[in-house]
């Protein structure tokens, strides 16, 4: 393993991507080695530890294909110990691949058909520029095959020209330039313009591949899958042919112009549509990590938004003309109760039933889904809250529904409610999004959620991968109720997964709840370093041992002990009285094992055990003069709720069933390059309308008030 070379991609120290790398290796998983192995990564957070993650892998698939390469050109018989030497000297899959390229197994080719003709003796002659007269030369390889001179310098130069476009040197030259120069551009097809009017700003487009932004460049190519444009990218030719020239340009005028042709023919015909395809996979995989590192970062937002906390919920989807499908959930979420009202047609009759409802079950809180008559229902819950005197004691809560009709007709939805319509199951998703919305958007599809930007024109392997990362992150950071979670939010612990999560779901409905974390190890399948992995991301609220409900790791449980015998008092004291923690100098507990970070950590977890890192919730209410796009006016100031973000700008819902953009030009009064500098997903914001199109469906809007 070159671990130089992940240091030199990674920035990080050798030493610590040495440290990082053996954990992984020993089965550690990320969220585990960023929480409990401080000191072995030198207090690497996971950003540092992924990308060192990722460079590994990285690097094994290329000593992979390096290995088969290997073998390959040995069983051709080809493997001298220059090119060996060569082979495994460098660390690039591109480079491999130029020096592959070869002895790569190929369809007949221009070349192959020349050779087969006999006629590459002629060609090495040419191209080492060693011979005067090439047509006279040429014609000494007449035969039932070759019937003219010009027959053979055709195939000399055939295969000269594939010669170039497999030398290392050249495709480097040429790649370089492309670095620097390349320009993509795009045309609309004849006869699609107005069939792909929405790709109108790409009829007429080029711009340098080096600059060009994801979110265009996904566009550019979701229009020509589409068949909408032509899409090309391109360096400048003349530097290309000068570039050539310089590296294979030699011998008399004869010779040189032979060369010139099959170099031209070569750069036209193979080099340049084989680099051209290299950056357009380059660019595409630049973007999509773009693109995906948008959507992650939506997605954490999103999942570690405020909690609402284990209340007693009514939860409503609205609807007109089906009515309105209402839910009561307990403080764990379970559903208590379900009916549908009409307060549409029968508003008497449904607040009635909403009061009742409240009454009976001692509803605490109100959840109203945001899509279709959701302002209206919110309305109408309003006033009867305010008219029975209980708007101050129940909270109301608009809550997103993205996403909640996947989850309704999910397996997952069936499984927890078989005997439930979709229409009550969408319910019970809203309501319980508003007590936990990490708890419930772990049942769903990250990619169904509906946050960031081109999700379905990147690559769908490495968005899922980078998607499960994040909800790994946001659960293990978070912390799981051993006890009360579900098999969906258990798997995306540390150390677990789908089996083991299911084990533990089906040994604490055979045994009742867990005690204390011990118990674990008596869960089928669940050995020792799984339980290394997970223990600590599990918490036991008012376990006998406090330690259990607390982000400390059971392997830390002794030195904990030794600190609370050491102020002479419990482990249950020492986390409830300050004075007594402020005694300990962690200073006296460093050891080989436990450094300074690890110490700080366990110090400050027994100051709060098992501190949420969210946020509280803060009510929210839209201006009520506005319903509906018509109802804004261009100066408006309104409040709203920041829905999505994305590389151009943030999405904001104005109440009005449309969400408004605030381009990133119109954050702030600076220069913002990314809007998460000045937003966040959910957050509450001021916006002030600058234009409403009617037609076109779109709303600007600004933050610089």
């Amino acid at each position: 393993m070159n671990y130089p070379l992940i240091a030199q991609h990674t920035g990080i120290s050798e030493k610590q991507v040495r440290n990082t790398v053996q954990l992984f290796e020993e089965g550690a998983t990320l969220p585990f080695i960023s929480r409990y192995r401080k000191e072995a990564t030198g207090g690497l957070d996971e950003v540092q530890i992924g990308a060192i993650k990722d460079a590994w892998q990285k690097q094994q698939e290329v000593e992979k294909r390096r290995e088969f390469i290997l073998k390959n050109i040995d069983e051709q018989g080809k493997l001298t110990p220059e090119l060996k030497k060569r082979i495994e000297s460098v660390f690039s899959i591109i480079e491999l691949e130029d020096l592959y390229l070869p002895y790569k197994q190929k369809r007949k080719t221009r070349a192959t058909l020349a050779i087969e003709k006999r006629l590459e003796p002629l060609a090495r002659l040419i191209f080492s520029g060693k011979e005067t007269n090439p047509i006279q030369k040429a014609r000494t390889f007449l035969n039932d095959q070759v019937l003219s001179a010009e027959d053979a310098l055709n195939g000399a130069r055939d295969i000269m020209a594939e010669w170039i476009n497999e030398n290392q040197d050249a495709r480097s030259r040429v790649r370089i330039l492309f670095q620097k120069e390349a320009v993509i551009t795009a045309k609309v097809k004849k006869k699609k313009e107005e069939e792909g009017v929405k790709y109108r700003d790409y009829f007429e487009f080029s711009e340098r591949l080096s600059r060009i932004p994801s979110h265009r460049l996904l566009a550019i190519r979701r229009g020509e899958e589409e068949g909408i444009l032509n899409v090309d990218i391109s360096a400048d030719e003349d530097q290309a042919l000068t570039l050539l020239e310089r590296l294979f340009l030699q011998g008399p005028p004869a010779c040189r112009d032979q060369i010139v042709l099959a170099l031209t023919d070569s750069y036209k015909r193979l080099l340049k549509p084989s680099i051209e395809t290299e950056f357009a996979g380059l660019s595409k995989e630049k973007a999509d990590t773009a693109a995906i590192q948008v959507f992650t970062e939506n997605l954490r937002q999103l999942l570690l938004a405020s909690p609402l906390g284990q209340k007693k919920v009514l939860a409503i989807d609205p609807g007109f003309r089906t009515g309105c499908k209402v839910v009561v959930l307990d403080s764990q979420g379970n559903l208590l109760a379900d009916h549908v009202i009409y307060p549409f047609d029968k508003p008497a009759e449904a607040r009635n039933k909403l009061a009742d409802a409240i009454a009976k079950f001692q509803v605490e809180a109100i959840a109203v889904g945001n899509g279709t008559a959701g302002r209206e229902t919110e309305d109408f819950v309003r006033r009867l809250l305010e008219e029975s005197g209980k708007i101050a004691e129940i909270g109301l809560f608009m809550v997103s529904e993205q996403g909640a009709s996947i989850y309704s007709a999910s397996e997952v939805a069936r499984e927890e409610f078989p005997d439930k319509d979709v229409t009550v199951r969408g319910s019970v998703s809203i309501g319980r999004r508003l007590m936990d919305p990490l708890a419930e958007l772990v049942k769903i599809d990250p990619k169904s959620i509906g946050v960031g930007q081109y999700q379905h024109d990147v690559d769908q392997n490495s968005l899922r991968n980078a998607l499960d990362v994040v909800v790994e992150s946001c659960v293990n950071s978070v912390g799981v109720n051993l006890n009360t979670a579900s098999k969906h939010l258990l798997r995306y612990v540390s150390g677990l997964g789908p089996a083991l999560a299911q084990n533990i779901v089906d040994f604490r409905a055979k045994n009742g709840n867990f005690k204390t974390r011990q118990q674990l190890l008596k869960v089928p399948r669940l050995g020792s370093k799984a339980f290394e992995q997970a223990a600590g991301f599990l918490r036991i609220q008012n376990a006998d041992n406090p330690l259990d409900s607390s982000a400390v790791h059971p392997e830390r449980y002794g030195l904990v002990e030794q600190m609370a015998k050491d102020a002479g008092t419990t482990i249950r004291e020492l986390m409830q009285k300050p004075e007594l923690r402020k005694q300990i100098r962690p200073e006296k507990y460093v050891s080989d094992a436990v450094g300074l970070p690890t110490l700080k950590d366990i110090l400050l977890e027994l100051e709060k055990p098992s501190r949420d890192p969210r946020a509280g919730m803060k009510p929210f209410e839209f201006d009520s003069s506005v319903r509906k796009p018509e109802d804004l006016k261009t100066g408006m100031i309104l409040p709203g709720i920041v829905t999505n973000i994305t590389a151009f700008g943030a999405f904001v819902d104005i109440g009005v069933k449309q969400d408004g953009l605030v381009h990133v030009s119109q954050l702030a009064d600076r220069f913002i390059k990314d809007p998460n500098e000045v937003v966040r997903l959910q957050q509450i914001v001021n916006v002030k309308v600058t234009e409403v199109d009617l037609a076109r469906k779109r709303i600007a809007l600004s933050m610089k008030l």
